[in-house]
């Protein structure tokens, strides 16, 4: 692989990124009465269990939360917006942006109960991958805790591949986590990506939303 005109990449903006049944906006204090519903809504201590934060205890530590985050640029955080509704029915962030190699990482995922298995999560996962590698990124990350087993699984179904295992890598609530590493390349993108969008179109899914088709890479 010759890299000898290797300038590396531009810093991801904070734009909307759209697509079909979800639409990424740059997190906002307006998203936050909708985070704060998403968060807060039954099984919220499970859903937050590997982020690095509690889920909020009321709307005053919500917006506390958007307004530290909305600051950031790494992360960099969007809401997840539900096309149909309006909703913001999540959040996800690109991170550990590496412009001089091309490398970046969607984390801090927290895909509220309207969200959860459906083709809305795959294609946010899908426009961040898309996005990325648009721009010109090499390699896209996915990092979770080696405990998460869900995590681990939806990486795998996403189209990412296994690394390896970093122990003792970080603390986090009080405990070790010791991190799996996945990744997928742009070469890796040109493979995955018409799978992705023939998974999305509107006629691999019926009337209810379920899907005919597996996304099966």
């Amino acid at each position: 692989m010759d890299l000898a005109q290797w300038s590396g990449v531009p810093r991801p903006s904070r734009s909307v990124i759209a697509g079909r049944y979800v639409r990424l906006e740059p997190l906002e204090r307006a998203h936050t009465d909708d985070l704060y519903a998403a968060a807060a809504a039954p099984g919220a201590q499970e859903r937050f269990r590997w982020l690095f934060e509690a889920p909020p205890d009321d709307r005053a530590a919500m917006l506390d939360w958007v307004e530290a985050a909305r600051a950031k640029t790494d992360p960099l955080f969007f809401a997840v917006i539900d096309e149909a509704t309006g909703r913001a029915e999540g959040r996800q962030a690109l991170m550990r942006i590496d412009t001089t190699h091309g490398v970046i990482e969607i984390g801090s995922i927290m895909w509220g109960p309207a969200l959860q298995r459906t083709r809305m999560a795959t294609e946010a996962l899908y426009l961040f991958a898309d996005y990325a590698f648009s721009m010109g990124y090499r390699r896209f990350e996915w990092k979770c805790d080696d405990r998460n087993l869900p995590s681990k699984r939806a990486a795998e179904r996403f189209g990412f591949k296994p690394e390896g295992l970093f122990r003792q890598h970080m603390v986090v609530k009080g405990k070790n986590r010791d991190t799996a590493w996945f990744a997928m390349t742009d070469e890796d993108w040109r493979r995955l990506k018409p799978v992705y969008t023939s998974w999305l179109s509107p006629e691999n899914f019926d009337a209810e939303g379920r899907q005919r088709t597996a996304l099966r890479f």
